[in-house]
């Protein structure tokens, strides 16, 4: 009963942390977009921003998921990884993101509240599920 216990406690500190990462990364992808996010997701039902933020979230997951697994049975060194390598992944993705902006004509920001789906955003969409990806498997 005891590790049953302890295993559930220690899945619930990963998942909050997990869910604490997401939510940094939903306000990101937020600052990313003119607007209000929920609003163009939730109301407005934009493809494009729903896409992007999809994306984050996954990319959030796959890093953690990855930090979780490394850490083998060290829980203290596992949570602090999973962390660590959350807040660097968002890191990426945003430079990422901002990179790409520059690197291609207009601005992603502003594609990404257009009510026709745009291919541009499946580009950004697919750079934050590949830089998940690369930080994942750094860490291994």
């Amino acid at each position: 009963m005891q590790t049953l216990l302890t295993d559930l406690l220690v899945t619930l500190a990963y998942g909050v942390v997990g869910v604490a990462l997401m939510a940094v990364g939903y306000v990101l992808v937020d600052v990313a977009t003119p607007g209000k996010l929920h609003e163009l997701i939730w109301a407005e039902r934009n493809r494009n921003a729903a896409l992007l933020l999809a994306s984050n979230l996954a990319g959030v997951g796959i890093i953690v998921v990855a930090a979780i697994a490394a850490s083998a049975d060290d829980f203290a060194l596992g949570l602090v990884g999973a962390a660590a390598y959350g807040i660097l992944g968002l890191v990426i993705m945003a430079a990422s993101f901002l990179l790409l902006d520059m690197a291609t004509p207009g601005k992603l920001g502003e594609l990404l509240v257009d009510p026709e789906p745009h291919p541009a955003v499946w580009v950004s969409a697919v750079v934050h599920l590949a830089t998940g990806a690369i930080i994942a498997a750094a860490i291994s």
